[in-house]
Parts: C-alpha cells; sequence; structure tokens
C-alpha cells in the first residue's frame, strides 16, 4: 500500500485571504486545521539548533491533560544532543519528510518518512539532520507513570511500511489499526498508533471512553463527530478529544483516510485532583 505523510508547513496567508476558518476550540474538544499551522506560530526549544516547531498540544486544565505534541522542523546540519530535559518525559517520533539520525546508547538509526520512535524515561538520545532537505517529525511526550514491578519499556526503532495492520472485527479490512506496541504489554502507558479508514468506512458509533485523545491527519479527509458535531477534516489537520468525549467518523475518500492516533491507556485513574494516578 502506497503511503502519504502530510507534512506541508509554515508560510503567511496573503492579506487578500478571508478570516473564515475551520478551528475549533471548545471543552470537549479542538479542531487545528492546516491554516493555521503557519510561520507566525512556530517555536524554538533549548539545545535545538536550526529547528522550529509547531506545538498542537500541550498539558492545560479543560485541555490536553495528559500529554504534548509537536510538530518539529529541522533544518539541514540541525538537530540536539540534549532534545529532552525532563528526566521523566517518555517519548514516541514519528517522521512525516526527510531523514533524521538518531543516536541511542545501542547505536544510530536513520528514520524516514513512517519511522517510529519511542523513547522511553530517562533515555540519553541525540537527533540530527544529516541531509540536504528540512526533515520533518511529530514528538510525543508524556510524564511517564511508573508501576512498582514493572520495568520501564525499551527503546523501540519500526516503520510504519514494516507493521502489518490489525483489521478491526467484521470490517473486511475497511477499519484498521498500526500498532507499534503489543497492547498487552502494561509497561506503556501511551500508545500512538496508526488508523486508516478505507473509502465508505465508518466508526458506526459514538466512541465514549476515558482515553484522551490526540488525532493527527495524515492522509486522506473524512466528516469526524466530535461530541454532538460533525467536522470536515483533512490531511493536516489535529484533533484533540477529552477524555469521554463522544466520536465517530465516516471516511468519504476518495482515497484512505488515516491518522495518527495518541491515547493514555494501561494505568489506575488519579484520585486526588492535580495528582498522578494511583
Amino acid at each position: 500500500m502506497q503511503r502519504s505523510y502530510y507534512s506541508s508547513l509554515g508560510g503567511h496567508p496573503p492579506q487578500s485571504d478571508l478570516l473564515t476558518g475551520r478551528a475549533v476550540f471548545t471543552e470537549a474538544y479542538a479542531v487545528i486545521p492546516k491554516g493555521v499551522m503557519q510561520d507566525i506560530v512556530t517555536s524554538y526549544l533549548p539545545f535545538w539548533n536550526d529547528t522550529r516547531l509547531w506545538v498542537i498540544a500541550r498539558p492545560l486544565s479543560g485541555f490536553a491533560e495528559t500529554f504534548s505534541q509537536y510538530i518539529m522542523e529541522v533544518a539541514p546540519g540541525g538537530g540536539s544532543d540534549r532534545p529532552e530535559q525532563d528526566p521523566e518525559a517518555e517519548g514516541v517520533l514519528f517522521v512525516v519528510d526527510g531523514a533524521v539520525e538518531l543516536t541511542l546508547p545501542s547505536g544510530t538509526h536513520v528514520l524516514q518518512p513512517g519511522g517510529y520512535a519511542f523513547l522511553p524515561p530517562g533515555l540519553k538520545w541525540s537527533l540530527h539532520n544529516r541531509s540536504g532537505a528540512h526533515a520533518r517529525f511529530h514528538w510525543i511526550r508524556k510524564a511517564y507513570e511508573a508501576v512498582e514491578g514493572l520495568p520501564h519499556p525499551e527503546p523501540l526503532i519500526l516503520n510504519d511500511k514494516d507493521v502489518t495492520p490489525n483489521a478491526m472485527p467484521g470490517t473486511n479490512g475497511a477499519w484498521a489499526t498500526t500498532r507499534f506496541v503489543d497492547p498487552s504489554d502494561l509497561r506503556h502507558d501511551m500508545h500512538v498508533t496508526i488508523v486508516t479508514l478505507q473509502p465508505g468506512a465508518v466508526i458506526p458509533f459514538a466512541e465514549t471512553h476515558v482515553m484522551e485523545h490526540g488525532l493527527y491527519v495524515l492522509e486522506g479527509k473524512a466528516v469526524y463527530r466530535l461530541n454532538q458535531d460533525w467536522v470536515e477534516v483533512e490531511a493536516g489537520d489535529f484533533m484533540w478529544l477529552r477524555a469521554f468525549c463522544p466520536q465517530a467518523c465516516y471516511a468519504g475518500g476518495p482515497g484512505p483516510f488515516r491518522y495518527l492516533l495518541y491515547k493514555d491507556v494501561n494505568r489506575h485513574m488519579a484520585l486526588r485532583p492535580g495528582g498522578l494516578r494511583r
């Protein structure tokens, strides 16, 4: 299957453009369309050279509670020897354009489009763009919730093209999930997967569950049900869904609809306001 990963960000709209857009922010969900991700809203990080980023989710009361998500853009020769300053943060990298060189204690890996890396907390790593073109990747971060008696998970280096999607029951493959981590591995407290719906496929009920979601559309377009609203989304758009926000989807085509999905999993619920789960 030919795979596509949206990566055309930046620029600045002309003065002649209309103000009308598709951005939505509510207590239950948010939609950040690709047209919002212009040069004017980029950020920078300490110890990253020739790199800018778009922050599309961050822990914030009434918004994302469990994770942050960046779209990183690293110029040729750019990168970092000190990318992560939080020793409790775990991360997932997913490359959508270009190539990056990821160095771990176990060795160096070149990640190209579709490349996935899971980085456990406390791991020493570095990342550089040794190529002659810009590289772009998603960086999802979460404070790891350790459990006594469970070791930290090991680093993982994979690629979307090498992982066979799991078809949802009764869908004949029209709705499938690419899982980079074994769902039964309870060392992991977050999953980052790719969901694929073929043209005409649906999520045929309003899913309502405790997992918080971040969804970045990699390819295609669809109509997504968020709480009580139907919204149109396309490649390059990001959606955040609060825990228990009802959700459904209809993929209208003409090609596959694919999105990078974050969710928090496998831990007890916090019983104290503002506290970690116990």
